[in-house]
């Protein structure tokens, strides 16, 4: 039962990181700083979802 949790968990979170990646490109921010979210987003999924969650483009 644990492996199904698991993945239904990444699956999830899969999501999450994927809707905040729509969401930066979205922003009205500038270019370069979306693409530097977007590159935090995608290298670093866990602590880049949480700084993006409380710093990034509102």
């Amino acid at each position: 039962m644990g492996i199904e949790v698991g993945g239904i968990l990444s699956i999830l979170w899969l999501f999450i990181v994927i809707w905040a990646i729509i969401r930066t490109a979205q922003s009205p921010a500038g270019p370069a700083a979306k693409a530097l979210w977007i590159v935090i987003l995608l290298v670093l999924p866990v602590i880049g979802l949480i700084a993006w969650l409380l710093l990034g483009p509102k």
